[in-house]
């Protein structure tokens, strides 16, 4: 197993290869239990060595508590799951302050006090019990009857949401949204990885994930990551793509200017470079690029994008917008 001091030892162009070296690691323990979805592996390994959280959007079936699960378990993380119901309080998820046999009050932590949480359909609960999670996510800490409680660390959130059900369900808020630093929708496996899940998970044999790095150790690589050198351009060209999602802006894509009512705010600008650093890291580079920041674009961007009605009337999806904003934004801060 990777720890802190294997990467402390090292200088810090060592350490970011290590760092590539974890996360293929991490990449062959996690499909040995979880076949394709390799977009939304990257993505769950792009946020965990950024502390970012990760919003997986999928129809029933397609093994998103699964892999969440088994990222905990190669990460010898503490993890909770919490199922959000309609009927979920906000101390069922933080906890509560309670008497004891000595008549003194103590606060027993709710399911939040780990490492990963899962919130499985975080959809389904009210308002208020969302706006509990998400104080947690921002301030890594819970507040009960007036006394902070810090969260451990790390710290992720990583939530599933299922697009179809939309009965007895609460949009999240933009604000909440606007925390989760990537949004990964989950698609349907290829024919070939259909059948390999089936033949596989209709035996009496199922693998376990090996252990491949420890908390102290991902903590460090994130301070490794934070600390990667970014040309001037490259943030430049992160933060024009950002800004022309703003139908306010000038020099519009036609699709935003058609499609969209509110564009991102400037923590996507901050999540494309950090996530430009991760996507970097793992590839085994010193510093990002505009094409580091272009593979990040899509889980970034396509929940700070808040459609109009036209683009709904018209079917025209997030990501549509983003690929002409792609097209129309190629290497503006290259020149």
């Amino acid at each position: 197993m990777i720890t802190r001091t294997d990467l402390e030892q090292s200088d810090p162009a060592v350490g970011l290869q290590k760092v590539a070296e974890a996360a293929e690691q991490l990449r062959r323990e996690i499909h040995k239990v979880i076949i394709g979805q390799d977009e939304c592996v990257e993505a769950l390994l792009w946020g965990v060595f950024t502390g970012g959280h990760v919003l997986l959007i999928g129809v029933p079936g397609l093994a998103k508590t699964l892999m969440v699960h088994t990222l905990a378990e190669a990460l010898a993380l503490d993890f909770s799951r919490i199922q959000f119901t309609p009927d979920l309080m906000p101390s069922d998820i933080t906890g509560i302050e309670m008497l004891d046999a000595q008549r003194n009050m103590r606060f027993v932590k709710g399911p939040i006090f780990a490492n990963i949480i899962l919130a499985d359909e975080i959809n389904r609960t009210p308002p208020k019990t969302q706006a509990a999670l998400l104080e947690a996510m921002q301030e890594k800490k819970v507040t009960v009857a007036g006394t902070d409680h810090p969260l451990p660390k790390p710290f992720f959130v990583l939530a599933t949401q299922n697009p179809i059900e939309q009965e007895g369900t609460y949009p999240l808020p933009e604000a909440q949204l606007d925390r989760f630093m990537f949004n990964v929708v989950l698609d349907y496996p290829s024919r070939e990885e259909e059948i390999e899940i089936v033949a596989r998970t209709t035996t009496d044999r199922q693998p376990v994930p090996t252990p491949v790095i420890d908390g102290p150790a991902i903590e460090y690589i994130q301070t490794l990551i934070r600390r990667m050198p970014v040309p001037p351009q490259v943030i430049a060209y992160a933060v024009e793509l950002v800004r022309r999602t703003r139908p306010t802006g000038e020099d519009l894509p036609a699709a935003v200017r058609e499609y969209v009512a509110w564009g991102a705010g400037p923590r996507a600008s901050q999540y494309l470079i950090l996530g430009a650093k991760a996507h970097a890291a793992l590839a085994g580079k010193l510093s990002p690029d505009n094409e580091d920041v272009r593979a990040v674009a899509y889980p970034v961007l396509r929940h700070r994008l808040i459609r109009n009605y036209k683009a709904i009337a018209e079917n025209v999806s997030a990501e549509a917008v983003i690929e002409e904003l792609m097209k129309a934004v190629p290497t503006i801060a290259a020149s």
